[in-house]
């Protein structure tokens, strides 16, 4: 595995089941289910799966590595019970049930899926932060002003950011994958969409504009996280 890609390789079902395999040994023999699941995340081979009438993508554009995605799959897996707050905490929270010394999350899942999920980190989740931080600009303005409808707070948060509506972004992403104009949008698209938008930001913004960006987007990302580690 290289430049923060997931390696292909010929026997990913071996792998992912040797995976799985490994996430029920390890919880049988004792061991906490979340270190066994991130053991069991190093080991899988996948990037993407169709299983039980669900396609999953575990690697937005050969590149960002979802791992929550990948531990709802294998969570699925496991006979023992796990706490089902723990474990709601952990796929919709993104509270881990233990806290891990400084680079051992880094150390279990694999130097590159590590490398892939700070792509993941910071062309997803940041994106979505940033977007989320024009939005609560825009609507901040437009009560101040006495307007309380929250009309195409989107489109002028991407206009703002970007440069161009939404609507006008997603055509233009699906134009440059060469996929169908729909009026719908899939969970995976929309993360590869963002992705994309992360990308066109760096690419086409003036470089301080895109570091200040980043950096309010990160600050508000960070409170957020505060926020569900603390249950604030």
């Amino acid at each position: 595995m290289t430049q923060g890609k997931l390696e292909t390789v010929p026997s990913q079902a071996e792998g992912d089941a040797r995976a799985i395999r490994h996430l029920k040994e390890a919880i049988a023999s004792g061991k906490h289910w979340y270190m066994a699941l991130l053991e069991a995340i190093g080991l899988w081979t996948s990037t993407e799966e169709d299983y039980s009438g669900r396609h999953y993508c575990y690697l937005i554009d050969g590149e960002a590595f979802d791992w929550l995605l990948l531990a709802e799959r294998l969570c699925e897996q496991v006979d023992s019970p796990i706490a089902e707050e723990e474990l709601i905490n952990l796929l919709f929270l993104d509270r881990p049930p233990i806290e891990l010394p400084k680079g051992e999350f880094k150390r279990l899942i694999g130097a590159a899926k590590y490398k892939a999920y700070l792509n993941y980190l910071y062309g997803i989740l940041v994106e979505q932060a940033l977007i989320l931080t024009a939005v609560n600009e825009i609507r901040k303005q437009q009560r101040s002003l006495g307007l309380n409808k929250d009309r195409d707070t989107i489109d002028k948060a991407h206009q703002y950011i970007y440069g161009a509506s939404q609507e006008a972004l997603l055509e233009l992403f699906r134009k440059e994958k060469k996929r169908r104009q729909r009026k719908t949008v899939s969970l995976t698209e929309l993360k590869e969409f963002t992705y994309w938008l992360f990308k066109y930001r760096v690419k086409k913004g003036d470089k301080a504009r895109v570091a200040s960006d980043t950096k309010k987007a990160l600050a508000y990302l960070r409170q957020l996280m505060l926020e569900r580690h603390f249950g604030s």
